[in-house]
């Protein structure tokens, strides 16, 4: 893995803070309370994934690459549908979550697997 790895995390890291506290300053009395709190858990999913893919790119190993990727593209897929449903209501982005949530799912099981093998 190489500098990138860590640039990425650093990015979706910056994101998750600068998003949440948009959400916090910026929508709190512009969206109703239930659609806030689907925010939040996009921040919330956002960030704990954040710290683990620059925990992954720290180690350094090519072989948690896969891993990586899944899980970068479950931030995207998971917490951007939630931040675009819980602003604008389109349901067809909300549709989109669980494949985010899969996709978070497969890059852990990817990370647990490459981490018992021997390679």
């Amino acid at each position: 893995m190489n500098k990138y790895y860590i640039l990425t995390a650093a990015i979706f890291g910056f994101l998750a803070v600068a998003i949440g506290a948009f959400g916090a300053h910026g929508l709190k009395d512009v969206i109703p309370p239930e659609k806030m709190e689907t925010f939040r858990t996009g921040v919330l999913y956002h960030l704990v994934h954040a710290v683990a893919l620059l925990a992954i790119s720290l180690h350094g190993n090519d072989k948690f690459v896969p891993g990586f990727i899944f899980i970068a593209v479950g931030i995207v897929l998971f917490s951007f549908s939630l931040y675009i449903y819980s602003i604008t209501g389109t349901r067809f982005l909300a549709m989109i979550t669980p494949v985010g949530g899969l996709s978070f799912l497969i890059g852990w099981v990817f990370t647990g697997i490459r981490a018992l093998s021997k390679n």
